[in-house]
């Protein structure tokens, strides 16, 4: 006789082999995680905003970072603030670096800074900015001692720039022998300050351009 193979007890279901399971597909890390660009998103809320204004619901809003996001990879707002304005600096350096740098006749090199200046100024999708350091991180200088001594240091190294511009048209023979870099140098910042209160004041930029055009003309003698 031919023996039947036995089932499964009855009531037991049969032993099947269980189906691979499929490992969840891992989705990639949106655009806006990115710390370089979710810096330049915070940078650019900052400088419209100010520190005291932006909430960070706000900043979760601009970066499409949650708040544990936020914390893990730039920490608090406070540190936040600070990378930013770090950034700010670094990218205005790189803008106007080379320029300072420039071996021009000294008024068209006033004048490429001064332009520079104004096109940073002016920028802003929702109007003009003006500069982080004068409009934003200045108030905050009051308070905190680590942003103040960036914002001092941020004077500083402008009013140096400046100085080393005019020290070299004076070696060159374009400035007089009474000519003090320094001044000149403190005056040419005061300038850029001042265009850049008035840049957020919405003035237009003819009228800022006159200004400059001014100041040049003190700085270094009329046309």
């Amino acid at each position: 006789m031919v023996q039947k193979k036995k089932g499964p007890p009855h009531g037991d279901p049969p032993t099947e082999k269980p189906a691979a399971t499929a490992e969840p597909k891992r989705r990639g890390r949106p655009r806006a995680y990115e710390p370089d660009i979710a810096l330049g998103k915070a940078l650019d809320l900052f400088r419209s905003t100010g520190f005291a204004a932006t909430s960070l619901d706000d900043l979760s809003a601009a970066t499409g970072m949650n708040r544990p996001s936020l914390y893990g990879a730039f920490g608090d707002k406070r540190e936040l603030y600070i990378k930013s304005y770090q950034r700010y600096r670094d990218n205005a350096r790189a803008v106007m670096g080379h320029i300072f740098r420039d071996d021009a006749p000294v008024r068209e090199q006033l004048q490429k800074i001064f332009a520079a200046a104004l096109d940073i100024y002016l920028s802003g999708e929702e109007g003009p900015r003006g500069c982080f350091t004068v409009m934003t991180a200045g108030s905050e200088a009051v308070a905190d001692p680590d942003i103040r001594a960036m914002v001092q240091n941020a004077l500083t190294e402008l009013d140096k720039a400046f100085a080393h511009c005019f020290r070299r048209a004076k070696e060159k023979g374009e400035l007089p022998d009474s000519a003090d870099p320094l001044v000149l140098a403190q005056l040419a910042s005061a300038t850029v300050h001042s265009i850049a209160v008035r840049a957020r004041a919405r003035v237009p930029r003819e009228n800022l351009e006159a200004i400059v055009a001014g100041a040049i003309d003190v700085m270094v003698g009329g046309r």
